[in-house]
């Protein structure tokens, strides 16, 4: 029997990197695997990677309305299902001086209200036992530069880790959040299209974590799978992955 045979999973963000990672690691242990995500390209090419046993579903986690859609349609494919990985989220890296109400307003609604949302209305046909989490970011505890808006909505987000948790306490379902530091997913080369400013931003960054590299997008599927599954006795916490770049 595979591990995670006849286990269900919502993957919010799954279409790149670390929702990417933990998709193809739950449809190797057997698992049934919804992903979601905004960009046509992008959810051609996780069909594409993920192959036909995955759903692959066109839903951006900043709109209510695609939210509420997406609350039926897993209701339809799994009725209830058994993880809810909620990691759709991104930073606009911006000094205080740029901030625009705008980037204000993308950031806490991609962040933190889409989340808060996703979980409201999905956390219904999570089967009992079944478990959340949640990306953080290190930039919840650090006060790194530009990270204003983004850092404060994540904030945001490992407060509802705890509030959920307790929430959802009566029904055995967990809430934890997986805190992610650099990860190697791509998205550097794609903020920065020159290659040089890239790799200048990557020995930058790389420098500043103790471990002195970035981690990959499969190290945090293994934490997210941890907390889903293994974690049997644990709820509310937020567990970095960060090569002890907030601990030390």
């Amino acid at each position: 029997m595979k591990q995670y045979e006849a286990k269900r999973a919502v993957i919010i963000g799954g279409t790149s990197g670390m929702g990417l990672a933990t998709a193809k690691m739950l449809l190797n242990g057997g698992a049934h695997v919804l992903v979601t995500g905004r960009s046509q390209a992008g959810l051609e090419s996780a069909q594409k990677e993920l192959g036909k046993d995955a759903l692959v579903v066109s839903s951006d986690a900043r709109s209510l309305t695609d939210i509420d859609a997406l609350a039926s349609r897993v209701k339809t494919e799994f009725d209830t299902f058994d993880l809810l990985f909620v990691n759709a989220g991104f930073s606009i890296p911006t000094p205080l001086e740029s901030v625009t109400e705008a980037i204000y307003d993308e950031m806490f609604n991609l962040n933190a209200k889409g989340p808060f949302f996703v979980v409201q209305k999905l956390a219904p046909m999570i089967s009992r036992r079944g478990s959340v989490v949640l990306t953080t970011s290190i930039a919840n505890v650090k006060g790194m530069l530009g990270q204003a808006t983004y850092g404060a909505a994540k904030a945001a987000l490992r407060s509802f880790a705890r509030v959920l948790a307790a929430e959802l306490l009566p029904r055995e379902i967990r809430v934890n959040a997986v805190s992610p530091g650099p990860i190697d997913t791509g998205i550097l080369e794609k903020a920065f299209p020159d290659k040089d400013a890239a790799a200048q931003m990557r020995k930058h960054a790389s420098g500043m974590v103790p471990m002195k590299r970035f981690g990959t997008p499969e190290e945090i599927a293994k934490a997210v799978l941890f907390l889903a599954f293994d974690a049997t006795f644990t709820t509310g916490a937020e567990l970095p992955v960060d090569g002890g770049w907030s601990q030390f």
